[in-house]
């Protein structure tokens, strides 16, 4: 976690300063005045939190769903060809079973959506891009890979928004735990991850149709699901703060034993400043 300067110490400093004598307008016309540059950029530091925090408050603004597909081309006796795990901000929420078009498990945020049009229309959209991830199976050519049998596509597709808009949309293609193909949905490239799908790639590319197929179900659907579902979603994915201390309460060791990092520095930027006060006025004297 990155760590925004403390200027708690400030007031403290500038205190000191004047309980010491020290007149910055008396002083600014003396030969110390290039040195005093210190001092606007201790005051500078008072923005820096607000900066920070309004960073991170950006940052956590974005949001994205995702959904793994596990697609078998000749799956054994009862085996699941089509499996579907469905994932908010990494979270699980759905586990389904697009082959007989069956929610197996649903966490509380799945329960949360479940009774919604949305939701019955996610899973109909779910079989049939479990069906078309199928029928594209028998057509893939691996070059100098040899996958485990039985042929078993791995496809995720995820999208995001911030700030209540669509920011990005994509799909990835694999093999046995390895990223093999990467389609971003924004701008319709593919790339290749590993040399052994550039015949693949070819293909898949040179179909519009399957090049539209994925581009209109990562913007279109699933970004059309986080918009919906978010309002239902927001307050259980909402950080929770941590209980505030009652009164009297005592902290842990660690905590009172650890030092503030910005103790040292202080110490010695004052004594630093009053040694050169020090040194003013036995010129001055």
């Amino acid at each position: 976690m990155a760590l925004a300067p403390d200027t708690k110490f400030l007031p403290g400093l500038l205190i000191l300063l004047r309980l010491s004598g020290w007149s910055w307008a008396a002083r600014a016309s003396g030969p110390w005045e290039r040195r005093m540059g210190v001092f606007s950029s201790l005051r500078s530091l008072k923005s820096t939190p607000d900066i920070f925090h309004g960073a991170v408050s950006r940052l956590l603004d974005t949001h994205s769903l995702c959904y793994n597909f596990t697609v078998t081309l000749k799956s054994p006796p009862g085996q699941r060809w089509c499996e579907i795990q469905g994932q908010v901000d990494e979270k699980i929420f759905l586990h389904y079973d697009c082959g007989s078009n069956k929610v197996i498990t649903s966490s509380p945020l799945g329960m949360k959506t479940n009774a919604t049009k949305e939701w019955e229309k996610q899973t109909e959209s779910l079989k049939d891009m479990g069906d078309e991830l199928k029928q594209l199976l028998p057509g893939i050519k691996l070059e100098n890979y040899t996958p485990r049998a039985p042929l078993t596509l791995q496809a995720k597709m995820c999208c995001a928004r911030k700030a209540g808009r669509s920011t990005r949309a994509s799909w990835q293609f694999g093999f046995d735990g390895q990223i093999f193909l990467t389609f971003d949905s924004e701008n319709m490239t593919w790339t290749e991850v590993h040399p052994g799908v550039r015949s693949m790639k070819d293909e898949w590319k040179k179909d519009r149709d399957v090049s539209e197929f994925f581009r209109k179900t990562s913007r279109g659907d699933c970004n059309g699901w986080l918009k919906e579902f978010w309002g239902h979603w927001e307050k259980m994915l909402e950080p929770t703060a941590p209980p505030p201390m009652a009164p009297g309460t005592a902290q842990s060791k660690a905590t009172a034993i650890t030092p503030s990092p910005w103790i040292l520095p202080v110490t010695l930027t004052c004594s630093i400043l009053l040694g050169i006060q020090g040194r003013v006025l036995r010129v001055a004297g």
